[in-house]
């Protein structure tokens, strides 16, 4: 009965902690380049409250597979209208490019597999330490 309470058990977790499907493409968000100055540029991140100052990100050329442009630095957001500062420049930057960001990573303590994997060593602990 306890061996197959295990099996279970560890069938489980395998399921909740198999990686999912490749997410390479998906991590970055893309955003629309309202207007560009010298050195500074505005886009819209109206839609996205995790944008904030000190991020940094790239502008990409989607006419030519996001080759990059330019990366830069949020320097503030007012009104879902950020301000960023180019800090690096391969060529002119215009309306016509995109801004890719990354999300903020998740904390670890706040991910549902770390608290389902830790609820399950302790189950099986549990049983394996009763089964002795």
């Amino acid at each position: 009965m306890r061996n197959r309470i295990l099996l279970v058990l560890a069938l489980l977790a395998g399921a909740l902690l198999a990686p999912g499907s490749a997410r390479a493409q998906d991590s970055a968000v893309r955003f629309e380049i309202r207007s560009v100055g010298d050195s500074t540029f505005t886009f819209d991140a109206s839609r996205t409250p995790w944008v904030a100052r000190g991020q940094k990100g790239i502008a990409v050329d989607p006419r030519r597979r996001d080759g990059l442009v330019a990366r830069f630095v949020v320097l503030g957001v007012d009104g879902g209208l950020a301000n960023a500062l180019i800090v690096g420049q391969a060529q002119k930057l215009t309306t016509d490019h995109v801004v890719l960001l990354r999300p903020p990573q998740e904390h670890w303590y706040s991910s549902g597999k770390f608290w389902a994997g830790a609820l399950g060593g302790v189950i099986v602990g549990f049983f394996v330490g009763h089964a002795t």
